[in-house]
């Protein structure tokens, strides 16, 4: 019902309902991590959670480039402190001070990502990851298997695809290509490299802002592996940051910021188009799950509306008529707005809850 929230429905019950369509697609926002861990993933972004106060000046770096992107902060200080001899003959104190602070940008970056991650695997509980697996399965096994596409650039949805060791009933095979293989120059290396367009064609798993476990050295877009390293988050991203490979993730705030990030990278790109691409198939589903559909992902959800899939279901948390479901349910038939009659896009709302993400409160 526009305006309102009134086809609210189980997830059980929403499953059922989408085993009419051929397959079914999933979008993930920050809401999945919170459901497994709301005292460490409840934030907007890396740079709001960020301690500046040892070198507060840095925060004006950011402010002159227009971005809270570490990364072009931190070579843009880089890059200064090697061009300003050349127009600046005494300026050696200001050198050494870009060169002091782009030091200590790199480590807030890793302190700020250890900060709002658990460090390795086992600091989730394995009930947890299992009821996760449970989850996914709807969307990554099966025959009515689709993609599943993340806003989230955290590490949980990658360390559940992972952990395929559940002790009782049946295994739970999860479709996990998302695009990377080994690095042809060196297949025992203890990270494996995208494959570019080729192979992302085939890819099932798509991190749409990038993450933390996907490094950019440059010449190539590597992915560390817990499984290969064993070795922790924060060392792991230490070790890249100082041989200059930055992880790759969207850290802009409005969606046209975030979409002119995503359009210049191609591994960003080949996601956002695999989507478009998704949306297209009108004989598809779509599920969004915590997510609350904020106008700073329209570079994401406009394509829900341009696209010709029938029925997009929302999970939704809590009294169905509060003002912050309320407004979610006006965003989602806002969506359903933007189509044309030749393809009419049906809205259902079910309880997140009853999802049981992460397993049974």
């Amino acid at each position: 019902m526009r305006g309102g929230v009134m086809s609210h429905i189980t997830f059980e019950a929403a499953i059922a309902d989408s085993d009419r369509f051929a397959k079914r697609h999933l979008l993930l926002g920050n809401g999945f991590s919170i459901a497994c861990r709301a005292d460490i993933f409840h934030y907007g972004s890396l740079y709001a959670q960020a301690d500046f106060s040892k070198v507060p000046e840095v925060q004006a770096v950011f402010e002159a480039l227009g971005t809270q992107d570490f990364e072009a902060a931190i070579r843009a200080l880089e890059n200064a402190a090697r061009i300003l001899p050349a127009y600046v003959p005494h300026g050696a104190a200001a050198v050494a001070k870009m060169q002091e602070h782009a030091a200590a940008l790199k480590e807030i970056l890793v302190q700020t990502i250890a900060g709002n991650h658990p460090n390795i695997p086992p600091d989730i509980a394995d009930e947890k990851f299992w009821a996760c697996r449970r989850f996914l399965a709807h969307f990554l096994a099966g025959p009515k298997a689709g993609c599943v596409f993340t806003l989230n650039y955290d590490l949980l949805l990658y360390w559940t695809l992972m952990h395929d060791d559940m002790p009782f009933g049946d295994a739970i095979a999860l479709t996990k290509n998302d695009g990377f293989g080994n690095d042809e120059d060196d297949p025992n290396a203890d990270y494996v490299v995208w494959q570019g367009e080729t192979g992302a064609h085939d890819a099932k798993v798509h991190f749409l802002h990038g993450a933390l476990h996907l490094f950019d050295s440059g010449s190539e877009l590597k992915k560390y592996t817990w499984v290969r390293k064993q070795v922790p988050l924060i060392e792991q991203a230490r070790q890249a940051i100082a041989g200059n490979a930055y992880p790759l993730f969207v850290a802009e705030g409005t969606s046209v910021q975030k979409k002119a990030k995503i359009r210049h990278n191609a591994y960003l790109y080949q996601g956002f188009k695999q989507f478009t691409a998704n949306v297209r198939v009108g004989t598809h589903c779509v599920f969004i799950y915590g997510h609350s559909l904020a106008a700073n992902d329209d570079h994401i959800l406009a394509r829900i509306g341009r696209g010709r899939f029938p029925k997009l279901y929302v999970g939704i948390y809590g009294d169905q008529n509060s003002p912050d479901n309320q407004r979610i349910a006006q965003r989602a038939n806002a969506l359903a707005d933007l189509r044309t009659g030749a393809y009419p896009l049906e809205v259902a709302f079910y309880d997140a809850a009853s999802a049981n993400v992460w397993g049974a409160p």
